[in-house]
């Protein structure tokens, strides 16, 4: 791993304690280029992960607070009338920026939800009648409620596989939550973070996240994992292309911050649970939706 790298970790543990593998997690899945998704119940963290990976980073961020009267145009700009010009001019929204923070995306309604759609698969939006670009590097790392809590619209299938990962923090061990309730306050630790990196040092990082060797043992073992979740009937429907892809990379971005220039079947491992949960959906009756599936899946097909 790059010193920069290492010090990124360090300062982002430095504000999120006692979450070492989600905080990895996070960063690998933005060195893949994917969008990350932080689900989990309110109060944990989630909002302050999404907002000190962005400063570290040195990204330019918007935050976008979620809620039900959210319209797309609050998310991606309007044509306004200019008397004086005799003209609409377009004013663009908080999507323009390189990090969106989505916070409590699944507060919206699923037209406001929509609107995110195109900018997460092809860095665009379009407006009015013309396609605008995105900012590049471009995610979106959002923060949802469990789907059971009021007021909470479940996030749709095709906006679930947009996410490469999501991971959940959960309640911080105790060691961490004493050093939480005796430490400085979040909010003062996060205005004081300085960015590691810059726009074009991370996007080189990604580059060279996204040459690290991988067999083609390796590609035998994904192929089998993805058709592992095809075949079982247990299963709604298997993990997609997108997700065997999105494996892929996460697998490359994780050996990258091992400080490997290779990828063993370990780091699929690594990073598999978090690709799974939110693309694969139980078949009727056949499955309770709170198993895991992801270990599944591994416990099931044999390492090469």
């Amino acid at each position: 791993m790059t010193p920069s790298l290492q010090h990124a970790l360090d300062q982002v543990n430095h504000v999120v304690l006692g979450k070492e593998n989600q905080v990895r997690l996070g960063l690998a899945c933005l060195l893949a280029r994917g969008h990350l998704l932080i689900e989990d119940a309110p109060g944990v963290g989630k909002t302050t992960l999404a907002h000190a990976l962005a400063r570290t980073l040195g990204l330019d961020f918007h935050r976008i607070q979620f809620t039900s009267d959210l319209l797309p145009a609050d998310i991606l700009g309007a044509a306004i009338y200019d008397r004086e010009s005799a003209r609409f001019n377009f004013h663009p929204g908080p999507i323009f920026a390189q990090v969106i923070l989505a916070d409590e995306i699944n507060r919206a309604s699923p037209k406001a939800q929509s609107a995110l759609l195109e900018a997460m698969e092809e860095g665009q939006v379009s407006i009015e009648g013309e396609t605008r670009p995105l900012p590049v590097p471009f995610f979106v790392i959002a923060t949802q409620n469990p789907s059971e809590q009021v007021g909470a619209f479940p996030l749709p299938e095709s906006q679930l596989d947009r996410f490469l990962m999501r991971i959940r923090l959960g309640y911080p061990a105790h060691a961490a939550e004493r050093d939480l309730l005796r430490g400085q306050d979040r909010r003062e630790l996060l205005a004081k973070l300085r960015a590691i990196l810059n726009p074009a040092e991370f996007m080189h990082l990604q580059q060279q996240a996204q040459a690290i060797h991988v067999s083609d043992a390796l590609l035998d073992y994904l192929q089998a994992l993805l058709a592992a979740s095809r075949n079982d009937a247990r299963f709604a429907a298997g993990l997609s292309p997108r997700a065997g892809l999105g494996c892929l990379h996460a697998a490359q971005a994780w050996a990258f911050l091992q400080g490997r220039d290779f990828v063993q079947p370990e780091d699929v491992r690594a990073v598999l649970p978090a690709l799974v949960p939110h693309r694969l959906f139980p078949a009727v009756g056949l499955m309770n939706p709170a198993d895991d599936w992801a270990a599944r899946i591994l416990l099931e097909v044999p390492i090469p």
